[in-house]
């Protein structure tokens, strides 16, 4: 098209064609000297029709931060889990906020000025002996550094969430028959009879290569897929627009490169960007490299072979992934696994003859004759018996006789008659009061999941990963 252009420069629809594409790259020029920093996104999270800013995290983040006590404070800045925490619990505070205020203005929930002004009024901060005092209410804004509309809106956003949310916050009353139930069925014990055959207590010599193969045949051995894979990456401090402006220049042109059909390496060397290469990586790979992430690993598993990704934005800069070879699924070669296939088939041949000897003991115990090593006890759900017996005897009823196994022994169980528990008042109390709260949670639960259908949230992983995750 360039060289029809030069030969045809002089021809009017050759001059309407140079002219609509230098408009083009003018117009996008000057969109972005014009809007810069300005036009791009800071929306953390959509929520129904309303959007959270990354402002609107910052300043509940300094609120929380605040009200902590300053080993609390120290601890959010200096420890990952922590700092996750902090991130996670305002996250989850503003989603609720938001979803609240989204079902208030569906149910056309009004709250009056004059509303807003009683509760100020009511505040002890702005009140002297008792009494609202306006110069206390000035003095609290200034040193806050919120104007008046600060503090309406909020008041207003937490009378609404109230009037929104209070429905569910209420506590359940548990009828009595119900923490009867529970305390019956967490404290009553039950009678049995066990014995345990271990699987161990049984010898058995060497393999030979014929057993080991029919072994093999019947419990093959899968190497699961890995893939080999390399990126390019360049690093930038995303929270710093000029130096994210920079990165983000860079890993546009690597890419063009890469689209252009140069390899990736190629690309990376020209702009002194890095280059990472990985061979045989598996799906639940834990790698030394920071870059590569649970969550990038598994963009790479759903990728095809010889694909590359789009330009990525990662907390730490840019990056685009590639997939240069896929190493499908497949059973291993006998050769390979022979060494770790005797331990398993030694397991299996005495958990074959602990089989047979346990059949024997449940035969007996069915018929009443006497089993040896037979252990009587009173047990409850938590102790006086391994917990694969404990499960057992509360999994079956009075008179059952089974065989229950925990991958070590197999353990013969007669159930006999449950025991029910003295009734205790204190510990009545304390069952219908997690009782209370357990259905306080499951309402919460169900209204909240209702909200989230209602107005949909969505996190903007882009502006998470640049302003949030650091």
């Amino acid at each position: 098209m360039l060289e029809y252009l030069r030969n045809a420069a002089d021809k009017p629809l050759a001059k309407v064609l140079m002219f609509i594409l230098i408009f083009s790259f003018v117009g996008w020029g000057a969109a972005e000297w014009i809007f810069g920093g300005a036009s791009r996104d800071t929306t953390l999270i959509h929520v129904g029709d309303s959007d959270v800013s990354v402002q609107e995290f910052n300043n509940l983040r300094s609120r929380e931060l605040a009200e902590m006590s300053k080993d609390e404070q120290r601890a959010a800045y200096t420890d990952p889990a922590k700092a996750a925490a902090l991130t996670n619990s305002v996250m989850s505070k503003l989603t609720t906020n938001h979803l609240a205020m989204n079902r208030a203005k569906d149910l056309r929930f009004v709250v009056s000025d004059k509303r807003i002004a009683e509760e100020i009024r009511s505040y002890p901060q702005f009140q002297v002996e008792g009494k609202f005092q306006p110069w206390m209410f000035d003095m609290v804004l200034q040193n806050s550094g919120l104007t008046e509309q600060d503090i309406a809106s909020s008041l207003r956003g937490d009378i609404l969430r109230n009037m929104t949310m209070g429905a569910v916050n209420v506590q359940i009353n548990v009828p009595q028959f119900a923490v009867d139930a529970a305390y019956n069925a967490r404290y009553a014990k039950r009678d049995i009879k066990y014995s345990t055959v271990k699987f161990a207590d049984y010898k058995v010599g060497e393999p030979s290569d014929e057993q080991l193969k029919t072994y093999y045949a019947q419990h093959p051995q899968i190497v699961p897929e890995t893939r080999s894979v390399s990126y390019v990456f360049v690093a930038a401090d995303m929270s710093k627009p000029d130096v994210y402006d920079e990165g983000f220049k860079k890993a546009q042109q690597i890419e063009d490169m890469i689209i252009s059909g140069d390899s990736l390496k190629t690309a990376a060397d020209k702009y002194k960007a890095k280059y990472v290469q990985h061979s045989n990586i598996g799906r639940n790979a834990n790698l030394s490299d920071k870059i590569l992430s649970p969550e990038l690993i598994a963009k790479l598993f759903a990728m095809e072979s010889g694909s590359e990704s789009e330009l990525l934005e990662l907390k730490e800069g840019f990056a685009i992934l590639r997939v240069d070879n896929v190493h499908a699924e497949h059973n291993a070669e006998f050769k390979d696994v022979k060494k770790s296939l005797i331990s398993d088939w030694k397991k299996a041949e005495q958990r074959k003859q602990a089989y047979i000897k346990a059949n024997e003991k449940l035969t007996a115990m069915k018929d009443n004759k006497e089993v040896k090593n037979l252990k009587n006890a009173s047990v409850s759900r938590t102790e006086g018996a391994p917990l694969t017996v404990l499960n057992a005897a509360f999994a079956n009823q009075n008179g059952d006789k089974i065989i229950a196994e925990d991958g070590e022994a197999f353990y013969v169980v007669s159930v006999g008659k449950t025991v029910m528990p003295k009734s205790d008042a204190a510990k009545k109390a304390s069952l219908r009061k997690e009782l209370e709260n357990m259905s306080l949670r499951f309402i919460q639960d169900d209204y909240s999941q209702f909200l989230k259908q209602e107005y949909p949230v969505k996190v903007n992983e882009k502006v998470f990963n640049r302003f949030i995750a650091k």
